[in-house]
């Protein structure tokens, strides 16, 4: 899905693909602390996650966007722009092609064409691994204090406590620590 195809007003996540020139992978590594620093202030940004390489000089970065038109800003905008300009010579930002999702199915995919997401099945599974402690946690801690609440208020408190933690901590450690299950070797 291209980045004009999304819905307007719904999340999306592009990822970029950088090839840096080897032995500059230090000054590379230095430039995207301060581009993630300026991207994150950007209106609409929900976070910017980067992939470095096991081995090899290609990293992918993984922007998160409130909607399309605030990422078409930020990929369009004069302080990018600067950044940019900032490492040439020592990487270049491969490909025309860039992959936007606005579900879930971001918790599980990789940059790269070749790169299958994991079937189903294994998405379940690992979300209920990474869901099910806190689930419990949350049942036994919180929800007994809310007992005496309204029934809707009581229904809100376990995804308003669990999505947030499930996001931003738990499943993109968990998606990490899982990836050679999760993924099928590349082919050829």
């Amino acid at each position: 899905m291209s980045t004009s195809e999304a819905p307007h007003g719904e999340p999306v996540t592009t990822v970029l693909t950088w090839e840096v020139r080897p032995g500059r992978e230090r000054q590379f590594e230095e430039w995207t602390h301060g581009i993630t620093r300026c991207a994150r202030r950007f209106p609409g940004n929900e976070g910017v996650s980067w992939l470095r390489p096991g081995q090899g000089h290609r990293y992918h970065v993984l922007l998160r966007w409130s909607d399309p038109h605030r990422l078409a800003a930020w990929l369009e905008s004069p302080e990018r722009a600067s950044w940019h300009a900032r490492i040439a010579g020592v990487a270049t930002e491969i490909g025309s092609e860039r992959q936007s999702t606005t579900g879930m199915e971001t918790w599980f995919s990789l940059p790269g064409i070749t790169v299958q997401a994991p079937p189903r099945w294994k998405m379940v599974l690992t979300t209920f691994l990474g869901a099910y402690p806190f689930t419990f946690l949350i049942q036994w801690l919180v929800l007994p204090r809310t007992a005496d609440w309204p029934l809707p208020l009581r229904a809100a408190v376990l995804p308003l406590v669990l999505l947030p933690i499930l996001t931003y901590l738990v499943m993109p450690r968990l998606s990490r620590l899982l990836r050679l299950w999760l993924y099928r070797p590349p082919e050829g």
